[in-house]
């Protein structure tokens, strides 16, 4: 992990690529094998380790343009999760150290996408290459699944492209 100004720089200049809207990064989840306990090593989205550095499954962020925020989205280690893996930093912890202050259980993220889509605002997301993130895309933006992976952002792919060659 590298320090919170790098992560927070290369959001910056990302999000100088772009006018309005709202820009939607899906980090991956854990990939079962045979039932849901029993996962392949877990590997985070490149991209979202590139802008976030966060390597743990079942994270969202949104890059707010209009509002010049940030938001991760995850939800809080269970009891359960403690008891195997022991304590951890909390959620609004782990963004701090990649200068990201804004936090909401996962839950929101279609809430949030949701409401700029209602407002005709601008959601762009890179193209899904992994099944349960473009039923997810497909979800909170009330899009059949074949439209989602078409309507990936083009200006994204290249902005993402440009800032990481």
């Amino acid at each position: 992990m590298f320090a919170e100004e790098v992560y927070t720089e290369r959001r910056k200049a990302l999000q100088n690529r772009f006018d309005r809207g709202i820009l939607l990064l899906l980090g991956n989840n854990e990939s079962p094998m045979n039932y849901a306990d029993n996962c392949y090593p877990f590997r985070q989205d490149s991209t979202f380790l590139y802008y976030f550095g966060l390597d743990q499954p079942e994270l969202a962020a949104v890059i707010d343009l209009d509002e010049d925020s940030t938001t991760i989205f995850a939800d809080e280690l269970t009891i359960d999760d403690i008891v195997w893996m022991g304590d951890l930093p909390t959620v609004a912890e782990r963004a701090q150290r990649v200068g990201v202050n804004a936090t909401q259980p996962r839950a929101m993220l279609k809430d949030v996408v949701g409401s700029a889509v209602a407002r005709s605002r601008p959601v762009q997301y890179l193209p899904p290459y992994r099944a349960e993130n473009l039923l997810v895309i497909s979800e909170i933006l009330e899009i059949p699944p074949d439209r989602a992976a078409k309507r990936a952002s083009l200006g994204f792919i290249n902005a993402v492209i440009d800032q990481r060659s």
